[in-house]
Protein backbone atom coordinates (compact mmCIF):
# COMPACT_ATOMS: atom_id res chain seq x y z
CA UNK A 1 0.00 0.00 0.00
CA UNK A 2 1.47 3.71 -1.12
CA UNK A 3 0.25 7.09 -1.01
CA UNK A 4 -2.80 8.28 0.31
CA UNK A 5 -4.06 4.44 1.28
CA UNK A 6 -0.86 4.11 3.66
CA UNK A 7 -1.47 7.44 5.43
CA UNK A 8 -4.93 6.62 6.09
CA UNK A 9 -4.07 3.27 7.77
CA UNK A 10 -4.80 3.99 11.28
CA UNK A 11 -1.98 4.21 13.48
CA UNK A 12 -2.73 1.11 15.85
CA UNK A 13 -3.19 -1.40 13.06
CA UNK A 14 0.46 -0.83 11.34
CA UNK A 15 1.55 -3.74 13.39
CA UNK A 16 -1.03 -6.15 12.46
CA UNK A 17 -0.98 -4.97 9.16
CA UNK A 18 2.48 -5.59 8.08
CA UNK A 19 2.37 -9.05 10.47
CA UNK A 20 -0.85 -10.16 7.60
CA UNK A 21 0.47 -8.87 4.72
CA UNK A 22 3.90 -10.68 5.89
CA UNK A 23 1.79 -13.80 5.87
CA UNK A 24 -0.11 -13.46 2.86
CA UNK A 25 3.35 -13.15 1.33
CA UNK A 26 4.14 -16.14 2.83
CA UNK A 27 1.14 -18.18 2.26
CA UNK A 28 1.55 -17.22 -1.48
CA UNK A 29 4.90 -19.06 -1.86
CA UNK A 30 3.60 -21.61 -0.30
CA UNK A 31 1.10 -21.85 -3.05
CA UNK A 32 3.69 -21.82 -5.17
CA UNK A 33 5.53 -24.26 -3.85
CA UNK A 34 2.61 -26.49 -3.46
CA UNK A 35 2.71 -26.29 -7.51
CA UNK A 36 6.06 -26.91 -7.96
CA UNK A 37 5.70 -30.14 -5.70
CA UNK A 38 3.32 -31.45 -8.80
CA UNK A 39 6.46 -31.96 -11.17
CA UNK A 40 7.58 -35.17 -9.22
CA UNK A 41 4.22 -36.02 -8.60
CA UNK A 42 2.87 -35.50 -12.16
CA UNK A 43 6.57 -37.41 -13.59
CA UNK A 44 6.21 -39.94 -11.05
CA UNK A 45 2.74 -41.05 -11.46
CA UNK A 46 3.15 -40.46 -15.73
CA UNK A 47 5.78 -42.72 -15.50
CA UNK A 48 4.38 -45.37 -13.97
CA UNK A 49 6.15 -44.74 -10.64
CA UNK A 50 3.22 -45.10 -8.09
CA UNK A 51 4.62 -45.69 -5.08
CA UNK A 52 7.24 -42.38 -5.70
CA UNK A 53 3.97 -40.13 -6.57
CA UNK A 54 2.14 -41.74 -3.59
CA UNK A 55 5.50 -40.29 -1.35
CA UNK A 56 5.14 -36.80 -3.44
CA UNK A 57 1.34 -36.58 -2.30
CA UNK A 58 1.48 -37.15 1.17
CA UNK A 59 3.08 -33.39 1.35
CA UNK A 60 0.76 -31.91 -1.03
CA UNK A 61 -1.62 -33.32 0.78
CA UNK A 62 -0.27 -31.72 4.19
CA UNK A 63 -0.18 -28.48 2.09
CA UNK A 64 -3.55 -28.75 1.24
CA UNK A 65 -5.09 -29.05 4.08
CA UNK A 66 -2.42 -26.68 6.10
CA UNK A 67 -3.09 -24.05 3.37
CA UNK A 68 -6.64 -24.67 3.78
CA UNK A 69 -6.32 -23.17 7.53
CA UNK A 70 -4.06 -20.84 6.78
CA UNK A 71 -6.49 -19.19 4.58
CA UNK A 72 -9.29 -19.20 6.73
CA UNK A 73 -7.26 -17.75 9.34
CA UNK A 74 -5.90 -14.78 7.00
CA UNK A 75 -9.33 -14.28 5.63
CA UNK A 76 -10.86 -13.96 9.42
CA UNK A 77 -7.93 -11.68 9.90
CA UNK A 78 -8.40 -9.46 7.08
CA UNK A 79 -12.08 -9.21 8.31
CA UNK A 80 -10.72 -7.56 11.29
CA UNK A 81 -8.16 -5.48 10.28
CA UNK A 82 -11.05 -4.33 7.54
CA UNK A 83 -13.86 -3.22 9.85
CA UNK A 84 -11.02 -1.35 12.11
CA UNK A 85 -10.15 0.41 9.47
CA UNK A 86 -13.45 1.46 8.62
CA UNK A 87 -14.35 1.94 12.03
CA UNK A 88 -11.07 4.75 12.25
CA UNK A 89 -11.81 6.12 8.85
CA UNK A 90 -15.64 6.57 10.37
CA UNK A 91 -14.19 8.50 13.39
CA UNK A 92 -11.60 10.60 11.78
CA UNK A 93 -14.05 11.86 9.33
CA UNK A 94 -16.67 12.21 12.62
CA UNK A 95 -13.63 14.09 14.53
CA UNK A 96 -12.99 16.30 10.83
CA UNK A 97 -16.49 17.44 10.18
CA UNK A 98 -17.37 19.37 13.59
CA UNK A 99 -13.61 21.50 12.63
CA UNK A 100 -14.30 22.45 9.33
CA UNK A 101 -15.19 26.11 8.49
CA UNK A 102 -19.10 26.44 8.18
CA UNK A 103 -18.53 28.13 5.06
CA UNK A 104 -16.87 24.77 3.91
CA UNK A 105 -20.63 23.37 3.79
CA UNK A 106 -22.13 26.13 1.50
CA UNK A 107 -19.59 24.70 -0.71
CA UNK A 108 -19.84 21.91 -3.92
CA UNK A 109 -17.24 20.00 -1.32
CA UNK A 110 -20.29 19.00 0.71
CA UNK A 111 -22.04 17.38 -1.19
CA UNK A 112 -19.42 14.40 -1.51
CA UNK A 113 -19.82 13.78 2.01
CA UNK A 114 -21.93 10.86 1.82
CA UNK A 115 -20.58 9.36 -0.89
CA UNK A 116 -17.25 9.38 0.98
CA UNK A 117 -18.92 8.02 3.92
CA UNK A 118 -21.01 5.18 1.88
CA UNK A 119 -18.53 4.49 -0.88
CA UNK A 120 -15.22 5.90 -0.57
CA UNK A 121 -14.58 4.50 2.72
CA UNK A 122 -15.84 1.14 2.06
CA UNK A 123 -13.69 0.66 -0.96
CA UNK A 124 -10.53 1.71 1.27
CA UNK A 125 -11.60 -0.57 3.29
CA UNK A 126 -11.85 -3.50 1.39
CA UNK A 127 -8.15 -2.61 0.02
CA UNK A 128 -6.79 -5.30 3.03
CA UNK A 129 -8.84 -8.27 0.72
CA UNK A 130 -7.25 -6.42 -2.39
CA UNK A 131 -4.13 -6.45 -1.05
CA UNK A 132 -4.18 -10.18 -0.44
CA UNK A 133 -5.62 -10.84 -3.87
CA UNK A 134 -2.49 -8.81 -5.14
CA UNK A 135 0.44 -10.26 -3.54
CA UNK A 136 -1.00 -13.77 -4.58
CA UNK A 137 -1.40 -12.62 -8.02
CA UNK A 138 1.94 -11.25 -8.14
CA UNK A 139 4.52 -13.89 -5.29
CA UNK A 140 2.79 -17.15 -6.81
CA UNK A 141 3.27 -17.21 -10.05
CA UNK A 142 7.26 -15.90 -8.92
CA UNK A 143 7.60 -18.85 -7.21
CA UNK A 144 6.55 -20.93 -9.76
CA UNK A 145 8.84 -18.86 -12.24
CA UNK A 146 11.58 -19.73 -9.94
CA UNK A 147 11.15 -23.37 -9.53
CA UNK A 148 10.68 -23.41 -13.05
CA UNK A 149 14.12 -22.06 -14.25
CA UNK A 150 15.16 -24.81 -11.57
CA UNK A 151 14.00 -27.56 -13.54
CA UNK A 152 14.46 -26.52 -17.02
CA UNK A 153 15.84 -23.03 -17.62
CA UNK A 154 14.74 -22.98 -20.91
CA UNK A 155 11.22 -23.92 -20.60
CA UNK A 156 11.51 -21.47 -17.77
CA UNK A 157 12.43 -18.15 -19.62
CA UNK A 158 9.86 -19.53 -22.32
CA UNK A 159 7.35 -18.89 -19.67
CA UNK A 160 9.15 -15.52 -18.49
CA UNK A 161 9.80 -14.16 -21.83
CA UNK A 162 5.32 -14.70 -22.38
CA UNK A 163 4.85 -12.35 -19.51
CA UNK A 164 5.32 -8.76 -20.40
CA UNK A 165 3.71 -9.78 -23.78
CA UNK A 166 0.27 -11.39 -21.59
CA UNK A 167 0.30 -8.25 -19.45
CA UNK A 168 0.79 -5.44 -22.65
CA UNK A 169 -2.36 -7.19 -24.04
CA UNK A 170 -4.12 -7.44 -20.77
CA UNK A 171 -3.38 -4.19 -20.12
CA UNK A 172 -4.74 -3.01 -23.57
CA UNK A 173 -7.75 -5.06 -23.55
CA UNK A 174 -8.69 -3.33 -20.29
CA UNK A 175 -8.51 0.10 -21.56
CA UNK A 176 -10.63 -0.08 -24.52
CA UNK A 177 -13.12 -1.90 -22.62
CA UNK A 178 -13.01 0.90 -19.66
CA UNK A 179 -13.24 3.13 -22.41
CA UNK A 180 -16.47 1.93 -23.64
CA UNK A 181 -17.79 1.09 -20.23
CA UNK A 182 -16.88 5.06 -19.06
CA UNK A 183 -18.99 6.39 -22.62
CA UNK A 184 -21.63 4.12 -21.85
CA UNK A 185 -22.00 4.81 -17.96
CA UNK A 186 -22.18 8.58 -18.79
CA UNK A 187 -24.80 8.07 -21.52
CA UNK A 188 -26.34 6.42 -18.95
CA UNK A 189 -26.30 8.86 -16.09
CA UNK A 190 -27.44 11.26 -18.38
CA UNK A 191 -30.83 9.54 -20.02
CA UNK A 192 -31.39 8.78 -15.89
CA UNK A 193 -30.87 12.77 -15.60
CA UNK A 194 -33.48 13.29 -18.48
CA UNK A 195 -36.02 10.89 -17.34
CA UNK A 196 -36.52 12.17 -13.62
CA UNK A 197 -36.26 15.62 -14.75
CA UNK A 198 -38.94 14.37 -17.22
CA UNK A 199 -41.41 12.75 -14.42
CA UNK A 200 -40.76 15.72 -11.97
CA UNK A 201 -41.75 18.40 -14.88
CA UNK A 202 -45.20 16.76 -15.30
CA UNK A 203 -47.17 19.41 -13.76
CA UNK A 204 -45.91 21.83 -15.65
CA UNK A 205 -45.51 20.17 -19.12
CA UNK A 206 -49.20 19.17 -18.69
CA UNK A 207 -50.48 22.93 -17.21
CA UNK A 208 -48.81 24.46 -20.66
CA UNK A 209 -50.08 21.53 -23.23
CA UNK A 210 -45.93 21.07 -24.14
CA UNK A 211 -45.13 17.06 -23.63
CA UNK A 212 -44.20 16.48 -26.32
CA UNK A 213 -41.46 19.05 -26.50
CA UNK A 214 -40.95 17.95 -22.79
CA UNK A 215 -39.97 14.93 -24.44
CA UNK A 216 -37.82 15.99 -27.33
CA UNK A 217 -34.53 16.33 -24.39
CA UNK A 218 -35.20 12.37 -22.54
CA UNK A 219 -36.05 11.27 -26.40
CA UNK A 220 -32.45 12.59 -27.56
CA UNK A 221 -30.54 11.22 -24.45
CA UNK A 222 -32.36 7.55 -24.46
CA UNK A 223 -31.36 7.48 -27.90
CA UNK A 224 -28.05 8.49 -27.23
CA UNK A 225 -27.37 6.02 -24.39
CA UNK A 226 -28.46 3.12 -26.61
CA UNK A 227 -25.96 4.34 -29.37
CA UNK A 228 -23.12 4.54 -26.41
CA UNK A 229 -24.24 0.88 -25.09
CA UNK A 230 -24.05 -1.01 -28.77
CA UNK A 231 -20.61 1.22 -28.61
CA UNK A 232 -19.86 -0.48 -25.76
CA UNK A 233 -20.73 -4.10 -27.20
CA UNK A 234 -18.44 -3.70 -30.18
CA UNK A 235 -16.06 -2.14 -29.00
CA UNK A 236 -15.28 -3.70 -25.48
CA UNK A 237 -15.49 -6.91 -27.73
CA UNK A 238 -11.44 -6.76 -29.10
CA UNK A 239 -11.05 -5.65 -25.64
CA UNK A 240 -12.54 -8.33 -23.62
CA UNK A 241 -10.68 -11.04 -26.40
CA UNK A 242 -7.06 -9.32 -27.12
CA UNK A 243 -6.28 -10.42 -23.30
CA UNK A 244 -7.73 -13.70 -23.87
CA UNK A 245 -5.67 -14.25 -26.82
CA UNK A 246 -2.35 -12.75 -25.45
CA UNK A 247 -2.89 -15.62 -23.07
CA UNK A 248 -3.39 -18.76 -25.70
CA UNK A 249 -0.79 -17.46 -27.73
CA UNK A 250 1.69 -17.57 -24.40
CA UNK A 251 0.04 -21.19 -24.18
CA UNK A 252 0.87 -21.91 -27.37
CA UNK A 253 4.24 -20.58 -27.59
CA UNK A 254 5.23 -22.16 -24.13
CA UNK A 255 4.11 -25.57 -25.41
CA UNK A 256 6.21 -25.06 -29.05
CA UNK A 257 9.36 -24.51 -26.96
CA UNK A 258 8.69 -27.71 -24.88
CA UNK A 259 7.64 -30.05 -28.30
CA UNK A 260 10.69 -28.77 -29.80
CA UNK A 261 12.99 -29.70 -27.23
CA UNK A 262 11.63 -33.29 -26.62
CA UNK A 263 11.44 -32.79 -30.45
CA UNK A 264 15.07 -32.74 -30.13
CA UNK A 265 15.55 -35.33 -27.07
CA UNK A 266 16.86 -32.35 -25.41
CA UNK A 267 13.63 -32.91 -22.86
CA UNK A 268 11.86 -36.00 -21.72
CA UNK A 269 8.09 -36.18 -23.02
CA UNK A 270 6.76 -36.85 -19.74
CA UNK A 271 8.83 -33.73 -18.39
CA UNK A 272 7.90 -31.40 -20.92
CA UNK A 273 4.07 -32.16 -20.24
CA UNK A 274 4.51 -31.70 -16.55
CA UNK A 275 6.87 -28.44 -16.85
CA UNK A 276 3.91 -26.80 -20.05
CA UNK A 277 1.95 -27.52 -17.17
CA UNK A 278 3.55 -25.52 -14.43
CA UNK A 279 4.24 -22.68 -16.73
CA UNK A 280 0.64 -22.30 -17.50
CA UNK A 281 0.02 -22.18 -13.74
CA UNK A 282 2.25 -18.85 -14.58
CA UNK A 283 0.78 -17.27 -16.48
CA UNK A 284 -3.18 -17.88 -15.66
CA UNK A 285 -2.91 -15.21 -12.69
CA UNK A 286 -1.41 -12.49 -14.62
CA UNK A 287 -5.43 -12.18 -15.82
CA UNK A 288 -6.62 -11.30 -12.41
CA UNK A 289 -3.63 -8.94 -11.94
CA UNK A 290 -4.89 -6.62 -14.63
CA UNK A 291 -8.33 -6.85 -12.91
CA UNK A 292 -6.69 -6.21 -9.69
CA UNK A 293 -4.58 -3.00 -10.77
CA UNK A 294 -7.43 -1.14 -11.84
CA UNK A 295 -9.25 -1.69 -8.00
CA UNK A 296 -6.49 -0.72 -6.72
CA UNK A 297 -6.26 2.52 -8.89
CA UNK A 298 -9.47 2.64 -7.74
CA UNK A 299 -9.22 2.49 -3.63
CA UNK A 300 -6.31 5.19 -4.15
CA UNK A 301 -8.62 7.42 -5.82
CA UNK A 302 -10.78 7.12 -2.84
CA UNK A 303 -8.06 7.40 -0.63
CA UNK A 304 -7.53 10.86 -2.26
CA UNK A 305 -10.77 12.17 -2.03
CA UNK A 306 -10.59 11.50 1.85
CA UNK A 307 -7.13 12.93 2.36
CA UNK A 308 -8.63 16.03 0.62
CA UNK A 309 -11.48 16.21 3.28
CA UNK A 310 -8.99 15.58 6.13
CA UNK A 311 -6.56 17.92 4.70
CA UNK A 312 -9.18 21.28 5.14
CA UNK A 313 -7.35 23.51 7.70
CA UNK A 314 -9.85 24.96 10.33
CA UNK A 315 -10.49 28.23 10.71
CA UNK A 316 -7.44 29.53 13.67
CA UNK A 317 -9.22 29.57 17.00
CA UNK A 318 -8.00 30.99 19.97
CA UNK A 319 -6.60 28.69 23.07
CA UNK A 320 -9.06 31.20 25.34
CA UNK A 321 -12.02 32.97 24.55
CA UNK A 322 -12.08 36.85 25.23
CA UNK A 323 -15.48 37.96 26.78
CA UNK A 324 -18.09 39.18 24.83
CA UNK A 325 -19.75 42.55 26.43
CA UNK A 326 -22.39 43.55 24.59
CA UNK A 327 -24.49 42.77 21.45
CA UNK A 328 -23.44 45.06 18.97
CA UNK A 329 -21.76 44.19 16.13
CA UNK A 330 -19.38 46.22 13.88
CA UNK A 331 -18.10 45.43 10.40
CA UNK A 332 -15.09 47.59 9.47
CA UNK A 333 -13.31 47.80 6.14
CA UNK A 334 -14.18 44.19 5.65
CA UNK A 335 -13.12 43.14 2.24
CA UNK A 336 -13.76 39.39 1.22
CA UNK A 337 -14.16 36.94 -1.18
CA UNK A 338 -15.09 33.17 -1.35
CA UNK A 339 -12.53 30.73 -1.41
CA UNK A 340 -11.59 29.25 -4.86
CA UNK A 341 -14.53 32.02 -6.53
CA UNK A 342 -14.24 34.59 -8.94
CA UNK A 343 -12.89 37.94 -8.55
CA UNK A 344 -13.31 41.36 -9.98
CA UNK A 345 -11.18 43.06 -12.26
CA UNK A 346 -10.69 46.56 -11.46
CA UNK A 347 -8.55 48.02 -14.35
CA UNK A 348 -8.55 51.58 -12.75
CA UNK A 349 -6.29 49.98 -10.05
CA UNK A 350 -3.07 49.91 -10.31
CA UNK A 351 -0.66 46.86 -9.13
CA UNK A 352 -1.53 44.21 -6.76
CA UNK A 353 -4.87 46.58 -6.36
CA UNK A 354 -6.36 45.66 -9.30
CA UNK A 355 -7.59 42.25 -8.18
CA UNK A 356 -9.85 43.16 -5.66
CA UNK A 357 -12.34 40.80 -3.49
CA UNK A 358 -15.57 40.52 -5.67
CA UNK A 359 -18.15 40.02 -2.99
CA UNK A 360 -17.23 42.38 -0.29
CA UNK A 361 -15.05 45.35 -0.84
CA UNK A 362 -14.70 48.00 1.75
CA UNK A 363 -18.06 47.29 3.95
CA UNK A 364 -18.42 49.13 7.15
CA UNK A 365 -21.35 48.82 9.06
CA UNK A 366 -22.32 49.07 12.55
CA UNK A 367 -25.36 47.44 14.16
CA UNK A 368 -26.65 48.70 17.33
CA UNK A 369 -27.27 46.29 20.04
CA UNK A 370 -30.41 45.90 20.91
CA UNK A 371 -31.68 47.16 17.74
CA UNK A 372 -32.88 45.46 14.56
CA UNK A 373 -31.35 46.36 11.82
CA UNK A 374 -32.36 45.61 7.83
CA UNK A 375 -30.35 44.43 4.79
CA UNK A 376 -31.34 45.39 1.69
CA UNK A 377 -29.77 45.86 -2.24
CA UNK A 378 -29.47 43.77 -5.26
CA UNK A 379 -29.07 40.05 -5.80
CA UNK A 380 -25.65 39.07 -5.08
CA UNK A 381 -24.80 42.54 -3.08
CA UNK A 382 -23.67 40.67 -0.23
CA UNK A 383 -25.98 40.46 1.99
CA UNK A 384 -26.20 37.07 3.11
CA UNK A 385 -22.27 36.94 3.21
CA UNK A 386 -22.28 39.35 6.17
CA UNK A 387 -24.42 37.43 7.95
CA UNK A 388 -22.28 34.21 7.13
CA UNK A 389 -19.09 36.27 8.43
CA UNK A 390 -20.72 37.51 11.71
CA UNK A 391 -20.93 33.95 12.48
CA UNK A 392 -17.55 33.28 11.34
CA UNK A 393 -18.44 30.76 8.53
CA UNK A 394 -15.09 32.45 6.69
CA UNK A 395 -12.73 34.84 7.98
CA UNK A 396 -12.85 38.22 6.14
CA UNK A 397 -9.92 38.96 3.89
CA UNK A 398 -9.13 42.14 5.65
CA UNK A 399 -10.91 44.38 8.21
CA UNK A 400 -12.54 43.34 10.96
CA UNK A 401 -16.10 41.79 12.42
CA UNK A 402 -16.87 42.43 15.80
CA UNK A 403 -19.21 41.38 18.22
CA UNK A 404 -19.59 42.56 21.45
CA UNK A 405 -16.51 44.77 20.89
CA UNK A 406 -14.35 41.44 20.39
CA UNK A 407 -13.15 40.55 16.76
CA UNK A 408 -14.29 37.19 15.84
CA UNK A 409 -11.09 35.56 15.25
CA UNK A 410 -10.68 35.99 19.35
CA UNK A 411 -13.67 34.01 19.99
CA UNK A 412 -14.40 30.44 20.51
CA UNK A 413 -16.80 29.42 17.64
CA UNK A 414 -18.49 27.38 20.74
CA UNK A 415 -18.47 31.04 22.11
CA UNK A 416 -19.13 32.61 19.35
CA UNK A 417 -22.21 30.84 18.25
CA UNK A 418 -23.59 30.70 21.98
CA UNK A 419 -24.71 34.51 21.15
CA UNK A 420 -26.18 33.94 17.97
CA UNK A 421 -29.54 32.37 16.46
CA UNK A 422 -30.01 31.72 13.03
CA UNK A 423 -33.48 31.40 11.24
CA UNK A 424 -32.83 30.51 7.53
CA UNK A 425 -34.46 30.57 4.20
CA UNK A 426 -33.90 26.96 3.74
CA UNK A 427 -34.71 25.29 7.33
CA UNK A 428 -33.29 21.80 7.88
CA UNK A 429 -34.98 20.12 10.65
CA UNK A 430 -33.66 16.76 12.34
CA UNK A 431 -35.83 13.48 11.95
CA UNK A 432 -37.08 13.71 15.48
CA UNK A 433 -40.04 14.76 16.97
CA UNK A 434 -41.64 18.36 16.97
CA UNK A 435 -40.25 18.95 20.82
CA UNK A 436 -36.87 17.39 20.05
CA UNK A 437 -36.22 19.84 17.24
CA UNK A 438 -37.14 23.02 19.12
CA UNK A 439 -34.94 22.04 22.22
CA UNK A 440 -32.05 21.52 19.73
CA UNK A 441 -31.84 24.98 20.19
CA UNK A 442 -31.23 24.81 24.37
CA UNK A 443 -30.60 20.91 25.18
CA UNK A 444 -30.99 22.42 28.61
CA UNK A 445 -34.11 23.88 28.33
CA UNK A 446 -37.20 22.66 30.67
CA UNK A 447 -40.50 21.10 29.36
CA UNK A 448 -41.69 24.65 29.88
CA UNK A 449 -39.46 26.48 28.30
CA UNK A 450 -39.75 24.30 25.05
CA UNK A 451 -43.87 24.64 25.14
CA UNK A 452 -43.52 28.83 25.54
CA UNK A 453 -41.23 28.75 22.64
CA UNK A 454 -43.53 27.00 20.83
CA UNK A 455 -46.53 29.37 21.62
CA UNK A 456 -44.75 31.94 21.12
CA UNK A 457 -43.76 30.86 17.53
CA UNK A 458 -47.41 29.35 17.02
CA UNK A 459 -45.88 26.08 16.60
CA UNK A 460 -48.93 24.61 18.94
CA UNK A 461 -51.31 25.48 16.41
CA UNK A 462 -49.15 22.90 14.08
CA UNK A 463 -48.68 20.66 16.90
CA UNK A 464 -52.81 20.40 17.64
CA UNK A 465 -53.13 19.06 14.02
CA UNK A 466 -50.47 16.60 14.08
CA UNK A 467 -51.72 12.86 14.69
CA UNK A 468 -49.14 12.27 17.44
CA UNK A 469 -49.18 15.49 18.72
CA UNK A 470 -45.57 16.84 20.51
CA UNK A 471 -43.99 13.55 19.71
CA UNK A 472 -44.99 13.68 15.70
CA UNK A 473 -42.03 12.97 13.73
CA UNK A 474 -41.17 15.47 11.37
CA UNK A 475 -39.06 13.24 9.02
CA UNK A 476 -35.73 13.70 7.20
CA UNK A 477 -34.97 17.49 6.64
CA UNK A 478 -38.39 18.35 8.10
CA UNK A 479 -39.78 17.03 4.60
CA UNK A 480 -42.86 15.73 6.88
CA UNK A 481 -43.94 19.82 7.70
CA UNK A 482 -44.47 22.28 4.74
CA UNK A 483 -41.60 25.10 4.38
CA UNK A 484 -43.63 27.57 6.98
CA UNK A 485 -44.36 24.86 9.45
CA UNK A 486 -40.61 24.11 8.99
CA UNK A 487 -40.12 27.97 9.43
CA UNK A 488 -42.01 28.16 12.45
CA UNK A 489 -40.52 25.21 14.46
CA UNK A 490 -36.97 27.19 13.34
CA UNK A 491 -38.29 30.72 14.86
CA UNK A 492 -39.69 28.56 18.00
CA UNK A 493 -35.71 26.84 17.78
CA UNK A 494 -34.42 30.31 17.60
CA UNK A 495 -36.72 31.56 21.11
CA UNK A 496 -35.82 28.46 23.02
CA UNK A 497 -31.80 29.16 22.36
CA UNK A 498 -32.57 32.76 23.45
CA UNK A 499 -29.39 33.87 22.01
CA UNK A 500 -28.69 37.98 22.43
CA UNK A 501 -28.02 38.00 18.42
CA UNK A 502 -30.44 36.73 15.62
CA UNK A 503 -29.64 36.64 12.15
CA UNK A 504 -32.32 36.37 9.42
CA UNK A 505 -32.26 35.09 5.97
CA UNK A 506 -35.32 35.47 3.88
CA UNK A 507 -36.98 34.06 6.81
CA UNK A 508 -40.37 35.25 5.65
CA UNK A 509 -39.98 34.11 2.26
CA UNK A 510 -42.51 32.57 0.11
CA UNK A 511 -44.55 31.36 2.85
CA UNK A 512 -48.56 31.39 2.79
CA UNK A 513 -50.91 34.26 4.77
CA UNK A 514 -51.44 32.26 7.81
CA UNK A 515 -47.16 30.97 8.14
CA UNK A 516 -46.68 34.70 7.14
CA UNK A 517 -48.82 35.79 9.78
CA UNK A 518 -47.43 33.20 12.22
CA UNK A 519 -43.10 33.88 11.67
CA UNK A 520 -43.89 37.30 11.82
CA UNK A 521 -45.18 37.32 15.08
CA UNK A 522 -42.61 34.76 16.24
CA UNK A 523 -39.73 37.07 15.15
CA UNK A 524 -41.29 40.29 16.68
CA UNK A 525 -40.47 37.68 19.82
CA UNK A 526 -36.97 37.39 18.81
CA UNK A 527 -36.43 41.26 18.14
CA UNK A 528 -37.73 42.25 22.15
CA UNK A 529 -34.18 43.11 23.54
CA UNK A 530 -32.10 41.58 21.03
CA UNK A 531 -29.96 42.82 18.43
CA UNK A 532 -31.44 41.74 14.67
CA UNK A 533 -29.74 41.68 11.35
CA UNK A 534 -32.42 40.21 8.70
CA UNK A 535 -32.57 39.74 5.07
CA UNK A 536 -35.95 40.88 3.74
CA UNK A 537 -37.64 42.18 0.69
CA UNK A 538 -40.99 41.73 2.32
CA UNK A 539 -41.77 45.60 2.28
CA UNK A 540 -43.36 45.50 6.12
CA UNK A 541 -40.73 44.29 7.35
CA UNK A 542 -38.00 46.64 6.20
CA UNK A 543 -40.18 50.00 7.28
CA UNK A 544 -40.23 48.37 11.23
CA UNK A 545 -36.67 48.06 11.34
CA UNK A 546 -34.28 50.59 13.28
CA UNK A 547 -31.76 50.74 10.98
CA UNK A 548 -31.60 49.82 6.96
CA UNK A 549 -28.36 49.28 5.02
CA UNK A 550 -28.37 49.68 1.30
CA UNK A 551 -25.88 47.03 -0.24
CA UNK A 552 -24.67 47.41 -3.55
CA UNK A 553 -20.93 46.25 -4.97
CA UNK A 554 -19.86 44.90 -2.15
CA UNK A 555 -20.26 48.35 0.56
CA UNK A 556 -22.97 50.26 1.99
CA UNK A 557 -24.11 52.85 0.04
CA UNK A 558 -26.89 54.25 2.29
CA UNK A 559 -28.04 53.81 6.17
CA UNK A 560 -30.56 55.43 8.02
CA UNK A 561 -34.04 54.87 8.91
CA UNK A 562 -36.71 54.13 6.15
CA UNK A 563 -38.09 58.03 6.64
CA UNK A 564 -34.71 59.13 6.32
CA UNK A 565 -33.70 57.17 3.18
CA UNK A 566 -36.52 58.06 1.46
CA UNK A 567 -35.45 61.56 1.90
CA UNK A 568 -32.44 60.97 0.47
CA UNK A 569 -34.01 60.40 -2.81
CA UNK A 570 -31.46 57.54 -3.39
CA UNK A 571 -30.92 54.03 -3.79
CA UNK A 572 -33.18 52.89 -1.14
CA UNK A 573 -35.93 55.51 -2.33
CA UNK A 574 -35.87 53.86 -6.00
CA UNK A 575 -35.48 50.31 -4.50
CA UNK A 576 -39.11 51.54 -2.36
CA UNK A 577 -40.72 52.92 -5.46
CA UNK A 578 -39.79 49.54 -7.77
CA UNK A 579 -41.05 47.69 -4.83
CA UNK A 580 -44.38 49.44 -4.28
CA UNK A 581 -45.35 49.18 -7.90
CA UNK A 582 -44.66 45.78 -7.99
CA UNK A 583 -46.75 45.21 -4.98
CA UNK A 584 -49.69 47.18 -6.88
CA UNK A 585 -50.34 45.13 -9.55
CA UNK A 586 -53.34 43.11 -9.52
CA UNK A 587 -54.90 40.48 -11.41
CA UNK A 588 -58.08 41.96 -13.51
CA UNK A 589 -60.82 40.46 -15.18
CA UNK A 590 -60.78 40.92 -19.67
CA UNK A 591 -64.02 42.91 -18.85
CA UNK A 592 -62.45 45.33 -16.86
CA UNK A 593 -60.02 47.84 -16.92
CA UNK A 594 -56.09 47.40 -16.64
CA UNK A 595 -55.20 48.43 -12.92
CA UNK A 596 -52.63 50.82 -12.67
CA UNK A 597 -49.99 50.15 -10.21
CA UNK A 598 -50.02 51.56 -6.70
CA UNK A 599 -46.94 53.68 -6.11
CA UNK A 600 -46.05 57.24 -4.22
Amino acid sequence: MTGHLRGLVPADQHRPLGRYLAAVAGYAVSEGVAFAVLVPLLTALIDGRTATAARWLIPLTAAAAAGWFAHYYLGSRALRLSSAWRRALYARIGDKLPTLPLGWFDGPSAGQVPQLIIGDVSRIATTVFLAEALIGAVLTPVTIGVFLVGFDWRIGLAALLAVPVVLVALSVGSRLTERTEAANHAAAVEAGGRLVEFAGAQPTLRATGNTAAGRAALDSALAAQHRAARREVVGSLPGEYLGELGIQLAFTALFLAGLSLATHHHLSPTRMIVLVVLGISLLRPLDALVGLSAALRSAQASARRIDELLAVEPLPEPVTSRRIDHAGIELTDVHFAYPGGPQDLRPEAPGPEALSPKVLSGLTLTIPAGRTTALVGPSGGGKTTVTKLIARFFDVGSGSVRVGGVDVRDLTSGELLNHIAFVFQDVYLLDGTVEDNIRFGNPDATPEQVRDAAHRARVDAIVARLPDGWASRVGEGGQLLSGGERQRVASARALCKDAPIVLLDEATASLDTENETAVHAALAELAVHRTVLVIAHRLDTIVRADQIAVLDGGRVVECGRHDELLAQDGRYAAFWRERERARGWRLRRDDQEPTAPVGP
